[in-house]
């Protein structure tokens, strides 16, 4: 066989790796302009939706609806959102990827059956004319170009305490009270959802709207303001409420906005005058009144309830209270390690935030978790001994771990929750959610059979080797934050500052609260993984009670 022969100035090396080179670009540059020309069509350009546009990527040509929609920046709702309040939509879709369980049940006409009719979620209530200049929803709003749905619109309008979610252009989310605009042809919400082919979200500045009956009343929101209750006028109202104004015409909007010009946290009606201050030991919010006191109509807007002079409705203002925002290191090393002990799913994260706020200090952690320093966890890239920080998370069970600690303040939580947010957790991310094909699939029951008896082993092991433990349930800090937080400062070695922990109530969410109004659709536990659960709270319930403390709580046993 003939050998091939190349020419001489092949021969040489430098020549030989310059034209190999040249040959792999060019093939690389094919590939490229194959791409290119498969692609999707090119973006609308110095549109609305154009790829320069501040609301996301750049959609495909859409043909006739360049016409008719508008496209110039929407107009900004006259009140101004805090960056609390502001839902991006890499927020959103942390906060819960719709559409993996869940959206079945909350469709449009053309796809709910008579059980959406009567969901105890959201009720479908029509198609609405919308408008950039004038939105008919005035509440936050966020878009997602690729995966909106009904069900993560709802989903974040109700955990605001909203009353209405309504989806327009197939993927747009807009949140409110009221409904500010006249009902269209349900022929015109006729857009498909970007992250679910099966469901209408609005149309062409036309919005499908949902009535939301999961928004709590004790979160309801006003615009940017959450509603704390119906109140009695403290006994000096003026050093209470430091800052107030008479307005003939009050409406809950006029007193909320003067109250966040004024910068103050809390906006209290009283009939005709408006109060602004921050909540203190005069004026804690801890003791609410029926709101049927507080029902007097506002003089400047029919549908509303201002108060009276003797009973204040007040409300929280987008105002951050910044009395417990501050945090440090501690300014020398600390003489005892004291550990914030839980069981992974019970809630460290958010006793950490708590803590931190409440005494102003940083927690530090057993381990580094990058995501939880970003946020502005900063004692997590200590190490765990440096004295540094006030407390030290841990989910350690071992005899000689648990003895490295002086103290600690041990956490629990109803298992049956704690296992479902782990299982989030390992498989959604800190905020995120587990797919339905790992809550159907091998994956949720080896969870179950592996991390349930570690639910018990860790409470009973702190119970047994712990040096003086404090014992905190979870569903109990959340039902009477003051007063636990209290408990546990106090185990700290911190004097409590009453109106620092006043200001942790108003700031008590943080970054990695998880939505707690995204259910499964389904039961995940089987009747064995009960029978085998049940087991294990009977046990820890025992080893409480006999260091002479109140057992596990009611609602850990399945009903």
């Amino acid at each position: 066989m003939a050998k091939l022969k190349l020419p001489r100035c092949f021969r040489r090396r430098p020549v030989r790796f310059l034209t190999l080179l040249g040959l792999y670009l060019a093939a690389g540059s094919l590939l490229l302009l194959r791409s290119g020309l498969a692609g999707e069509p090119a973006a609308v350009p110095g549109g609305r939706r154009g790829p320069g546009a501040a609301e996301g990527p750049g959609l495909p040509y859409l043909g006739v609806m360049r016409l008719s929609r508008g496209f110039g920046a929407p107009a900004q709702g006259r009140r101004r959102q805090g960056p609390w309040l502001k839902s991006g939509p890499k927020e959103a879709e942390d906060r819960g990827r719709a559409g993996e369980y869940g959206g079945s049940r909350s469709r449009a006409p053309r796809a709910r059956s008579g059980r959406d009719k009567e969901d105890d979620r959201a009720r479908y209530i029509g198609c609405y004319v919308d408008n950039t200049r004038h939105r008919t929803l005035r509440g936050v709003s966020f878009f997602d170009y690729k995966k909106m749905t009904v069900f993560r619109c709802q989903d974040n309008c109700a955990e605001r305490g909203y009353l209405y979610a309504g989806l327009e252009f197939g993927a747009e989310c807009y949140c409110g009270h009221k409904i500010q605009a006249a009902n269209a042809s349900e022929s015109e919400c006729n857009m498909e959802c970007k992250g679910e082919r099966s469901n209408t979200c609005g149309g062409i500045n036309r919005l499908s709207i949902y009535r939301l009956e999961l928004a709590q009343e004790s979160a309801r929101r006003y615009g940017s303001a959450i509603f704390r209750g119906c109140f009695h006028r403290p006994d000096n109202v003026s050093l209470a409420l430091p800052v107030s104004q008479p307005m003939p015409n009050m409406s809950v909007d006029k007193c909320v906005d003067f109250c966040t010009e004024k910068e103050y946290p809390l906006s209290a009606l009283a009939g005709t005058r408006c109060h602004c201050g921050f909540p203190t030991t005069l004026f804690t919010l801890h003791e609410r009144e029926d709101e049927q006191l507080c029902a007097h109509k506002c003089a400047g807007e029919e549908f509303e309830s201002c108060g009276t002079a003797e009973y204040l409705l007040v409300y929280q203002t987008q105002v951050q209270d910044n009395r417990c925002m501050d945090r440090r290191f501690l300014p020398s090393r600390a003489k005892q390690l004291v550990a914030l002990a839980s069981f992974p799913g019970a809630g460290n994260t958010w006793a950490r935030h708590l803590i931190e706020l409440a005494t102003g200090f940083y927690t530090g952690s057993y381990y580094f978790d990058g995501s939880l320093y970003n946020k502005g966890f900063k004692g997590e890239r200590d190490h765990w001994r440096s004295g540094r920080t006030i407390c030290i998370k841990t989910h350690e069970s071992g005899q000689k771990e648990i003895e490295s600690f002086d103290s600690a303040i041990l956490l629990i939580r109803n298992p049956y929750k704690a296992l479902m947010a782990e299982f989030n957790r390992k498989y959604g991310g800190h905020i995120g959610f587990a797919a339905h094909a790992h809550w159907k699939g091998k994956e949720w029951p080896e969870f179950v059979a592996n991390y349930a008896p570690w639910w018990a082993t860790h409470a009973l092991d702190w119970l047994r080797y712990g040096r003086n433990v404090l014992v905190v349930h979870f569903e109990d800090l959340k039902r009477d934050l003051y007063v636990q937080l209290q408990r546990m400062v106090g185990l700290l070695g911190i004097r409590a500052c009453q109106d620092r922990l006043l200001c942790v109530e108003s700031q008590k969410d943080g970054n990695f609260k998880r939505s707690g109004l995204r259910k499964l659709e389904y039961d995940p536990y089987t009747p064995e993984m009960r029978r085998l659960i049940s087991g294990y709270i009977r046990s820890v319930d025992a080893a409480l009670k006999l260091r002479n403390l109140s057992g596990v709580p009611d609602d850990y046993y399945p009903r």
